[in-house]
């Protein structure tokens, strides 16, 4: 079991780390559904690179076929996060969860009819979705983690710049910040995470990896301090659990990881009920 499972645990854990901080701005700026319009864009670029997009990147560039891979999925990912960050508009009629959902809906029909072209074209949108976290390698793991860390040393040095614009925007905006240049930077430094962690793990287990935690954590808490341990202790606690269930009950990984946050997030409203029949 530990052979099978280890190299998955350890990806797992590395993009919970991640990607529960960057929910915690998810949820701050009120875009839930971003994560998933990303995350099937890049899904997109995938199912292009796959079409022979890839060898071609790779013919002309000399780049290793699978960094060509990365390239493509990227390149989609950079292309929607201009949009997203262009399309905060202040008092407009028009949400940018609305922009966010018509890119999500588009870049979905774009995949399947790319996955349609392919060789074994159903079998590729269920990867897409579901993902293959059991079966990563470890060079993959290794250069995910070192991707990850330096993305996460930018959000380190630019923390209270992101956290203010994520929380306060009026006030970023009064303080004269470039709200659009740096959500534009913000969504970027997303889609480079986004695009790594969907050849892992998947379109849904991305999202609940993004999302669950965070909603979990404000649940109890708006300090950014515990909210993120609050998250971080979710994700693995979620992850193992689903992991072991996966491996005893030989059931898909990725949807009984899925379900497993969705357990924690409904066992999270029971204590956040409870607590507070207690207060009362």
């Amino acid at each position: 079991m530990i052979d099978l499972m280890l190299p998955a645990f350890v990806a797992a854990m590395i993009i919970v780390g991640i990607h529960s901080y960057l929910g915690v701005h998810i949820i701050a700026r009120g875009v839930i559904f971003v994560d998933l319009a990303l995350a099937q864009v890049a899904a997109m670029g995938w199912a292009l690179a796959e079409l022979g997009l890839a060898q071609s990147v790779s013919t002309a560039t000399g780049l290793p076929e699978e960094t060509a891979a990365y390239i493509v999925g990227l390149a989609a990912t950079l292309v929607a996060a201009a949009l997203f960050s262009m399309s905060r508009m202040d008092n407009s009629r028009i949400p940018q969860e609305a922009i966010i959902g018509i890119v999500y809906v588009v870049a979905s029909a774009a995949t399947i009819l790319l996955a349609a072209q392919a060789p074994r074209g159903a079998e590729h949108v269920e990867q897409l979705l579901t993902g293959t976290l059991l079966w990563v390698t470890w060079p993959r793991i290794w250069k995910t983690a070192a991707l990850y860390l330096v993305l996460a040393a930018v959000h380190w040095v630019f923390r209270k710049r992101f956290m203010l614009i994520s929380l306060h925007p009026k006030e970023a905006i009064a303080l004269g910040y470039r709200v659009r240049l740096w959500d534009f930077v913000f969504y970027a430094l997303f889609g480079l995470v986004v695009t790594a962690s969907v050849s892992i793990a998947g379109v849904l287990l991305v999202f609940s990896f993004l999302v669950i935690p965070a909603v979990i954590a404000f649940l109890f808490t708006e300090r950014s301090g515990p909210l993120l341990i609050i998250a971080w202790s979710t994700g693995i606690v979620a992850t193992v659990v689903g992991l072991v269930v996966s491996y005893r009950g030989d059931l898909p990984t990725g949807p009984v990881v899925v379900l497993a946050f969705g357990a924690a997030l409904v066992v999270a409203f029971a204590v956040k009920v409870v607590l507070g029949l207690r207060r009362a």
